[in-house]
């Protein structure tokens, strides 16, 4: 038996005793277990699991031992996840940091914060939040106002950031802020960190039409950062940036890959709804279904060969972009038809009568329009696709 296949072997093993049976399958969104100063868990199972990956340093399996993870190689990362998605394994916790703030560390970081910063979040000990995002600069990300002046050993933060994914819950924040106001737009931003607890930072969260929402708005009124929590060098963010929002992108895809939160398995819900189908609008709209659910299959698997790639140490920048809109425009499809499929059992919004699942339907409808704008608009990435695929040049 090869090298490989023996740690096969031992992962298959170790997943089958220490994943609880509860913690395998899909997983609602009211069950997600997030990283962070005050943690909760619902079950003693989600308590368990968690302690259990975390002990084993498989939240960041390929991370070097010395910062929390678990010191895998690359193949032997791509084995446990193949293990994991054999089982169905839930992830055994949400966490920004790790999928988005982390990497970035790992390539830019000094190694005093290195050790500062990613021990703890590995141990998922630290909840994160992206601080992007400003009313005025959205999609024009560069065009960013928050200010970051120099004072002492400190900078002094004022401004504003804007659909700040769990601003309210989160104990840390990864900022970008404007250090070179004289500076072009691109040349005269930096990358932060800041405890969301410090004087001076407000969170306010922001209602959306589906009911639910975890934006908010963050307020910053003379915060005071050292500058130790200055990543990168100062007035050249903008590169940090960039790398960031490819794992951002790349963290979105992978949400479905690893059944993040929803209710509504497209094939279970078709065969409940409308088991055997009479007209031919109905047979049109079981064939819509099974079209939707085979391009979430090759989604689910071109993933698997992202993420390969990217272990390869691979340009997958551009690839992200395709991954993100793909993702996001087939969330919007799916629920479409799951519309359709449910019919008027889909129009319940609150009260009697209808089952959690067809309560929750139209709120996640209505919240899959938001996937396609977070993390940049499904515009930005075709822009991106086009320039750094496609090799088009720039619109004159």
């Amino acid at each position: 038996m090869s090298n490989i296949e023996q740690f096969r072997h031992e992962v298959r093993a170790w997943l089958e005793t220490n994943c609880p049976q509860s913690m395998r399958g899909l997983m609602p969104a009211d069950e997600m277990v997030w990283g962070g100063r005050d943690i909760e868990f619902q079950t003693e199972d989600q308590r368990l699991w968690f302690e259990r990956m975390r002990d084993k340093g498989w939240f960041c399996p390929d991370w070097p031992v010395e910062y929390g993870g678990g010191g895998l190689s690359a193949e032997q990362t791509s084995v446990l996840e193949a293990e994991m998605r054999r089982l169905r394994c839930r992830p055994p916790q949400i966490n920004l940091g790790i999928w988005m703030l982390g990497p970035v560390l790992l390539e830019f970081g000094t190694e005093a914060q290195k050790r500062e910063l990613l021990p703890p979040m590995a141990r998922g000990e630290v909840r994160w939040c992206q601080g992007f995002s400003e009313p005025n600069a959205g999609s024009d990300l560069a065009s960013l106002q928050t200010s970051a002046r120099s004072d002492g050993d400190d900078f002094v933060v004022n401004g504003t950031k804007i659909w700040t994914s769990y601003g309210d819950k989160s104990d840390w924040m990864y900022a970008l802020v404007r250090t070179g106001p004289k500076e072009p737009k691109h040349a005269g931003i930096s990358l932060i960190v800041l405890d969301m607890h410090s004087p001076g930072v407000t969170v306010t969260p922001i209602d959306l039409i589906s009911g639910k929402s975890s934006f908010c708005q963050v307020f910053f009124d003379d915060v005071r950062v050292p500058k130790a929590q200055l990543i990168g060098e100062i007035n050249e963010g903008w590169a940090l940036a960039k790398a960031l929002l490819g794992h951002e992108r790349r963290a979105m895809s992978k949400f479905s890959e690893i059944s993040l939160p929803t209710h509504f398995d497209l094939l279970e819900t078709l065969f409940t709804y409308l088991p055997e189908p009479a007209t031919p609008s109905e047979m049109a709209l079981h064939q819509r279904a099974i079209n939707c659910r085979m391009e979430e299959h090759a989604f689910e698997l071109t993933q698997r060969r992202l993420n390969e790639a990217g272990r390869a140490r691979q340009d997958i920048s551009g690839l992200m972009a395709i991954q993100k809109l793909v993702h996001t425009e087939q969330e919007k499809d799916k629920f479409e038809v799951l519309l359709d499929v449910m019919g008027h059992r889909a129009l319940g919004w609150e009260g009697d009568g209808f089952s959690e699942r067809e309560l929750a339907l139209t709120h996640t409808w209505l919240n899959s329009f938001t996937q396609s704008i977070a993390g940049g608009t499904s515009e930005v990435q075709l822009n991106v696709i086009a320039k750094r695929v496609l090799g088009l040049p720039e619109a004159k």
